[in-house]
């Protein structure tokens, strides 16, 4: 008897706060297979919902972003692999909620050099269920030359302004994500930014 072997490491991942479920092909999978997700929050339990976008689809990733009803519920994915008429089994994930296990990305930073102040705002790319999440970040800037780093601390709307008046030479700016939630999260620092100074004398 001819059987289809289910999809494997079936794995739920907040990144970001994107939701994602990723899998890999079970053994022996046939070049045609596509796979099906569905998913359910832990406030309804009794039902798994079907996901349009993640029907016969050919690709080993879902993205179930804002599809929780509530985005402090733990919710749980699960997928199957179809190939013709065969269908394999469903896999479910673990249980994930977006806070308690989030990956963090580093914020894009934003310069707006002028004549003697530079500008820098951190940006987020949020997803609009967690649109108004209190996100923090750790900005810090050195002479390109020098290991001594400032540091500055703003929420997400926040731009810091720095006086350049006395400064020369290059300057870099790199900054991290913090999100409080049961315990503090931060990101890695982003790649740093940096600016040449130089003032009309």
């Amino acid at each position: 008897r001819v059987q289809l072997l289910p999809p494997q490491n079936v794995t739920l991942l907040s990144k970001d706060f994107e939701m994602i479920l990723t899998w890999t092909p079970g053994e022996g999978s046939p070049a045609d297979v596509t796979y099906t997700v569905r998913y359910k929050s832990q406030d309804h339990m009794d039902k798994w919902i079907k996901v349009p976008h993640c029907k016969s689809i050919p690709s080993t990733s879902c993205i179930l972003t804002c599809m929780f009803s509530n985005i402090y519920v733990k919710g749980q994915a699960q997928v199957k692999a179809v190939s013709g008429r065969l269908q394999s089994p469903w896999v479910k994930s673990q249980f994930k909620d977006y806070f308690s296990e989030v990956e963090l990305a580093p914020p894009m930073l934003i310069l707006n050099v002028k004549e003697s102040v530079i500008q820098v705002n951190a940006s987020f790319p949020l997803p609009s269920c967690v649109e108004n999440l209190t996100l923090k970040y750790e900005l810090n800037h050195w002479e390109a030359e020098s290991e001594d780093k400032k540091k500055y601390e703003g929420y997400r709307k926040d731009s810091v302004t720095i006086d350049t008046t006395a400064l020369r030479s290059k300057h870099c700016f790199s900054a991290r994500s913090i999100y409080e939630s049961i315990e503090l999260k931060c990101s890695q620092f982003s790649q740093p930014v940096c600016v040449p100074l130089t003032h009309k004398g």
